[in-house]
């Protein structure tokens, strides 16, 4: 549903166009300290209208502790962060409620929901939610440094681009909205985190990255290219008794548990489906096929925004299996 960890464990809630946005945090161990200044540069980060090919929609995003702080300290209460809404244009989603827009969740949502959806800027399927995400991330990232794991992810292409510059040119030149690959690496994870099959590290980080709207795929370490490759070249020479490899085509991770190397990960991010170009649609009112052009603001490259939020849903799962392991308990206390 809207919840995901089991010990750090994180809920959603909020519409794009809603009074606010927000999250509530459990299992965050009591004594760390945490200040709205913690949250300005990652949130900025995932900002529109700062770079160049971003929706002009611009929040303040300052963080409202509702919960879980007392004297810049955490509790060990669950923390409640809220992010208000003030610059919205509703009136732009007014005729969605009879047209669907090609490649958004507004037929879906009508369909699930009945109708009682709040389609206004996609509701709650926006991605305006990932302000709540990364801001679970800022608190992650901080446990996570207490072990010395350092999470960071970039962009690798636009549009199939390596020059992001020019990928992103490709986009304006076009009147169009283009995709792109996102990399994470993460430095420092303490061998034996995760589970054979189903909680295994790759299980979870997929979980959560699938949660980051746009996401279409993933590859760990080597990815799809290992289907072209001999097994003795894909294999990891172990080198010491660290677990330390030579090469790293496994990603940091095998047999579904990390093996203290770093971890390497991929995303493919779709273009974003709000595109000026005129699409095709179908009308629910009138039962007919109709053009359409999507109004509004949005991101020509919806990945731009995306790092970020990847480091973030990095983060919370890494901590959720370290706290599951105690590792982060067993420094706090030390």
């Amino acid at each position: 549903m809207n919840s995901f960890g089991r010990i750090f464990r994180m809920t959603i809630f909020g519409e794009s166009h809603g009074v606010s946005v927000g999250l509530i945090l459990d299992g965050c161990p009591a004594g760390l300290s945490l200040k709205a200044e913690d949250f300005e540069k990652d949130i900025e980060r995932r900002k529109g209208g700062i770079q160049k090919g971003t929706t002009p929609r611009q929040e303040s995003d300052l963080p409202i502790f509702k919960s879980g702080l007392f004297n810049d300290r955490t509790t060990g209460a669950p923390i409640t962060i809220l992010f208000e809404n003030n610059n919205t244009r509703s009136g732009d989603y007014e005729k969605l409620r009879a047209v669907p827009r090609p490649g958004h969740a507004d037929f879906v949502a009508h369909e699930k929901f009945g109708g009682f959806e709040d389609y206004r800027g996609g509701g709650h399927f926006s991605g305006r939610l990932t302000v709540a995400l990364v801001a679970a991330g800022v608190i992650a990232k901080k446990l996570l440094q207490r072990i010395q794991t350092d999470i960071h992810a970039e962009i690798k292409e636009i549009a199939g681009l390596t020059d992001l510059e020019a990928g992103l040119q490709k986009a304006i030149d076009a009147k169009d909205s283009v995709g792109g690959i996102v990399e994470c690496r993460v430095q420092n994870v303490p061998a034996s985190l995760g589970e054979p099959f189903f909680d295994s590290v790759e299980s979870l980080i997929s979980h959560a990255v699938f949660s980051i709207p746009a996401v279409r795929g993933i590859e760990f370490g080597t990815g799809f290219a290992a289907a072209r490759m001999f097994g003795s070249e894909h294999n990891d020479a172990i080198a010491d008794k660290t677990g330390r490899t030579i090469t790293n085509h496994a990603g940091g991770v095998v047999g579904g548990i990390s093996n203290g190397n770093e971890l390497i990960f991929r995303v493919a991010i779709k273009p974003t489906s709000s595109t000026p170009k005129e699409q095709e649609t179908f009308n629910r009112e009138t039962d007919t096929m109709e053009k359409f052009s999507v109004k509004g603001r949005h991101d020509l490259c919806i990945a731009l925004r995306v790092p970020v939020i990847l480091e973030a849903v990095t983060a919370l799962v890494l901590a959720d299996l370290m706290m599951l392991e105690q590792k982060i308990q067993r420094v706090l206390k030390s």
